[in-house]
């Protein structure tokens, strides 16, 4: 039988072997990003995780990014380091393009940047997180352009529990940190502020970081709902030790081609909101939100030095009305929303050309939930956004890459509908949903160069990333184990990439991925639990030239297994396993090129709380394990390149309540 076949049959299996009888314990935590409103039951036809601050405490990991990758499906590369910079998140497959094809929100508010950098997970201390939902498969009628993949929402601390906390952490390869957190309220209003400060040298040579942070959020009760200000500040600063070729990667993991060159990136973010219950039946929320990102980088070689001060601006309006107005004699509530956002990029280069360029999209959608019983309800989505682009560059006439000016702009529009049945009882939920997504291209994908003359042209012929998906899954509680499963075949036309045999910014031909995902909680008892989980994922093209090849970077298997056992007074213990499949070397779309190398980690940790004090222990890379979690080809040097991981690691904290 073909794996495909297996695979789904098998997932589907899973679920028809618990038998029905207990209450679905997924309905008992809150889940926003279903439907934009906080929601006990979201009922929509979706995969949905929600990852809870205990998961994320029994969880050996010292980032963020990390802390995701426990879950089925999410794929995460990191540039090494133990702070998780520039380290990419990708759902279903999309390798090289991750990050423009996970969305990433904050509280709902999407941290994606509108250029191809990575996202400033600095910005988001692993403290201040509340909870991490995470809605696998298109997101494209909520969220938009970007959330092909799936959408994941870091919820922060908004309790205003009364709380005064000091953290410090020392590890291996000079890192050492502090947290403090402070948080207070009564029912007229409330503040939490998390001040984060992070350092380390650094495994590679030249991989020296520092991060400092302080976020937070103050919010005025009401009668009927609250208003709100979110914000961050946030600077941080490392080398950029880059990739290294396979001969220093399998004799001396820690070196660096890229001695000299570094990066410091700082910002802030505020975003003031209201969530306001109209009468029993209407809810207002909306936000304003502005973001400012200067980013600076110096690069040396023998061609010569260059440096680049860039400087990222986003704005957003993101209103929404939740109307449940029944329909006939059937419950029935429908989401309005309009998203506006605004970005602006500006890049003053030393050593090449001046480049600018900017984005301004608007979309009205909406989704409408209807049960037909208690059990079982449908759901509708519609959405429609308009892309306004422009992209410059200044000419230049000096160094080794003299080029004239360019300018361009293009306006596009795109939309995208689903259409679901969830189907729940007795512990039991099934769903299937139909629907369509899309992406267009970011400010940067929109600078190209013409083949022969290698002048600078605007890539406006670029079309928007668009295609169908469906997918079937579900989930089964059974006492205090939950399993939940889900099979999907994603066809994506014009799917936007970089084409390293062309040098240049391109649409694929049509590209197809199919999967299967399937993730298992068990509390055996008080003191043990288990977590589990799986993905199958095979991204390849369709047709075209690369006909039937594998998208690069793009693991066929991913799982990971987390056991944690609490002791009660002699502290809490957990490890945990991730195993990450072979796969392509990026830029490798010819498939010509042998695969780079699957690995397992282990991670341990042991927490202990003897109040006021809690001591928490981490052996990261445990077994010490060698390893490369992204590489690729190059074809001008005919040799593949790496970015090593850490090496096994060490780290120790203790955290003191006052």
């Amino acid at each position: 039988m073909h794996p495909r076949c297996s695979l789904t049959a098998g997932a589907l299996a899973l679920l028809a072997a618990f038998p029905a009888g207990a209450a679905d314990k997924e309905t008992e935590t809150i889940v926003v990003t279903a439907t934009r409103f906080s929601e006990a039951d979201p009922s929509v036809p979706a995969n949905i995780s929600v990852i809870t601050r205990q998961d994320i405490r029994n969880t050996p990991a010292q980032n963020l990014p990390d802390v995701l990758s426990t879950r089925a499906g999410v794929d995460v590369k990191q540039l090494g380091g133990t702070m998780g910079r520039n380290a990419t998140v990708d759902m279903r497959g999309f390798g090289s393009t991750a990050t423009s094809n996970t969305l990433i929100l904050v509280d709902g508010l999407r941290v994606n940047p509108v250029d191809m950098g990575s996202i400033i997970w600095s910005s988001i201390p692993l403290e201040n997180v509340e909870r991490i939902e995470i809605i696998r498969g298109s997101g494209s009628v909520l969220y938009g352009d970007g959330a092909t993949g799936g959408v994941i929402n870091i919820i922060t601390n908004k309790s205003g529990l009364a709380v005064a906390g000091v953290t410090a952490t020392l590890g291996s390869y000079g890192y050492r940190g502090a947290d403090v957190q402070l948080a207070n309220g009564n029912d007229k209003a409330y503040y939490n502020l998390f001040v984060n400060y992070a350092a380390a040298d650094g495994y590679r040579d030249n991989s020296q970081q520092d991060q400092k942070t302080a976020s937070g959020r103050v919010g005025l009760l009401l009668e009927r709902g609250e208003v709100f200000a979110d914000f961050a500040v946030y600077k941080e600063s490392n080398g950029l030790p880059g990739s290294i070729f396979s001969a220093a990667y399998h004799d001396d993991p820690r070196s660096t081609r890229e001695p000299r060159n570094t990066e410091d990136r700082d910002g802030y973010r505020i975003r003031p909101g209201v969530s306001y219950r109209l009468d029993d039946r209407l809810t207002l929320e909306g936000e304003l939100a502005f973001e400012h990102q200067n980013l600076a980088a110096k690069y040396f070689s023998s061609f010569g030095d260059t440096a680049s001060d860039r400087i990222r601006e986003t704005t957003s309006f993101t209103p929404r009305l939740r109307w449940r107005h029944g329909l006939a004699s059937l419950p029935s509530e429908t989401v309005f929303g309009f998203d506006y956002y605004d970005g602006k990029v500006t890049s003053d280069n030393t050593g090449f050309a001046n480049q600018g360029a900017s984005q301004e999209s608007s979309a009205f959608y909406l989704q409408n939930i209807t049960k037909f019983t208690p059990n079982l309800s449908l759901t509708l989505g519609g959405r429609t956004e308009r892309m306004k682009q422009e992209a410059n560059q200044d000419a230049y006439a000096g160094g080794w890459s003299p080029a004239p000016a360019m300018q361009g702009d293009s306006t596009r529009t795109q939309g995208a509908y689903d259409i679901g049945l969830a189907y729940a009882v007795d512990g039991w939920r099934v769903y299937g949903k139909t629907g369509t997504t899309f992406r267009f291209a970011n400010v940067d994908e929109l600078f190209g160069y013409d083949a022969f003359t290698y002048a600078p042209v605007f890539a406006g012929d670029l079309k928007p990333q668009h295609g169908t998906i469906n997918e079937l899954g579900g989930s089964v509680a059974l006492g205090s184990a939950n399993l939940r499963a889900s099979v999907y075949r994603l066809d994506l036309t014009d799917e936007i990439g970089y084409d390293g045999s062309l040098y240049a910014n391109v649409n694929f031909d049509p590209t197809r991925r199919t999967g299967a995902e399937l993730e298992a909680d068990w509390r055996i008892s008080d003191a043990w639990q288990v977590k589990a989980s799986y993905a199958y994922t095979d991204a390849s093209f369709r047709s075209g030239v690369y006909s039937g090849n594998e998208v690069p970077l793009v693991p066929r298997n991913l799982a990971s297994a987390q056991l944690t056992w609490n002791t009660g007074r002699s502290g809490s213990y957990s490890a945990a396993a991730r195993y990450v499949g072979e796969r392509r070397y990026g830029s490798d779309f010819a498939n010509a090129q042998r695969m780079l190398a699957g690995y397992t980690t282990l991670d341990l940790q042991a927490v202990w709380n003897v109040k006021p004090w809690k001591i928490t222990a981490k052996l990261i890379n445990a077994l010490d394990k060698k390893y490369a979690p992204l590489a690729g080809y190059s074809a001008g040097y005919n040799d593949t390149y790496y970015y090593p991981a850490d090496a096994r690691s060490f780290f120790v904290s203790g955290r003191y309540d006052f």
